[in-house]
């Protein structure tokens, strides 16, 4: 009903979102019907609530290449944010993750529902990542490993500046738009973006997230990390989680406008970035989810 009322709240949405379904529609009589790759994109749609519809609009080689890149750094995230695993055991798997890829026996148990399933079967994603062209497989071997490590770096520390803030930004989503530009050049249908955009283009979309999901975040149990910067939130409250308490709510409001004045200037990038665009479904792919954060 939820989006029901959005569609009837902006009516002249309804006819480019009937066509990019029916679009999404006529990509999947196209997926390949090998096992791992209905294991692929089944997946997709279980993990991916966001970008599932407009991955599955590319190009076949592409889609395939960027639905892989997807998963593969789904894998890496749901070992990151599993509180369940020991650090001295996390952190050697987040760091050789880019190399389990190639191995079709690998998998590691952990992370809950869909996750798991994921995680468990992961060989099914290893395999269709060995059906891939040489220039995606090294996009994705490259990313994965240098995100791996930075996560691996912000296991035990905290971001309590600006720069910090950027800087896990960077490794949780920042690499994943520098990741995306180099698929979207190996496919030969883009030249190849410089990185400040590509950052600025994961930074956007990450940033957004952090604030949209404060209040489910911090009452999370077991108690998740939080990666506000401590240099926004300490102008406001004496603890992050004051800013969820009625009495604190012009403070809330400040704070809130600190941290989204702080993710606008990713903007120019971002449309500097899909200006530069050829490829129509390309573009709607960087497109739509940028103006979700709207």
């Amino acid at each position: 009903m939820g989006s029901l009322a959005a569609v009837l709240r902006h009516p002249d949405d309804l006819y480019p979102l009937l066509k990019l379904k029916m679009a999404s529609r006529q990509a999947e009589k196209q997926i390949p019907p090998e096992p791992h790759w209905a294991f692929c994109y089944s997946m997709l749609h279980k993990v991916s609530r966001s970008f599932a519809l407009v991955i599955q609009q590319l190009g076949t080689d592409l889609r395939n290449a960027v639905c892989i890149f997807y998963l593969v750094l789904r894998a890496l995230d749901t070992v990151e944010d599993d509180t369940s695993i020991p650090t001295d055991v996390k952190v050697p798997i987040l760091i050789a993750f880019h190399r389990h890829v190639y191995d079709r026996e690998w998998h590691f148990s952990c992370g809950t529902k869909e996750y798991k399933v994921l995680m468990d079967q992961f060989h099914h994603v290893s395999t269709a990542f060995l059906e891939l062209g040489k220039g995606y497989q090294d996009a994705i071997e490259d990313i994965t490993k240098r995100m791996g490590a930075g996560m691996a770096k912000f296991i035990c520390k905290e971001v309590e500046s600006i720069d910090d803030y950027d800087e896990y930004c960077y490794y949780v989503a920042g690499l994943v738009g520098l990741g995306l530009s180099k698929l979207f050049y190996a496919s030969g249908t883009e030249d190849l973006a410089p990185d400040s955009l590509s950052n600025s283009m994961g930074l956007f979309l990450q940033k957004t997230n952090i604030i949209r999901d404060y209040l489910e975040d911090i009452n999370e149990i077991p108690k998740c990390r939080m990666f506000w910067p401590r240099e926004i939130w300490s102008k406001y409250v004496n603890k992050l989680e004051d800013l969820k308490y009625e009495e604190n709510s012009d403070k809330a409001v400040q704070c809130l406008n600190d941290m989204v004045t702080n993710a606008l200037m990713h903007v120019e990038d971002c449309l500097k970035y899909m200006s530069a665009l050829r490829d129509h479904a390309i573009f709607r792919f960087c497109a739509i989810p940028q103006v979700r954060c709207f």
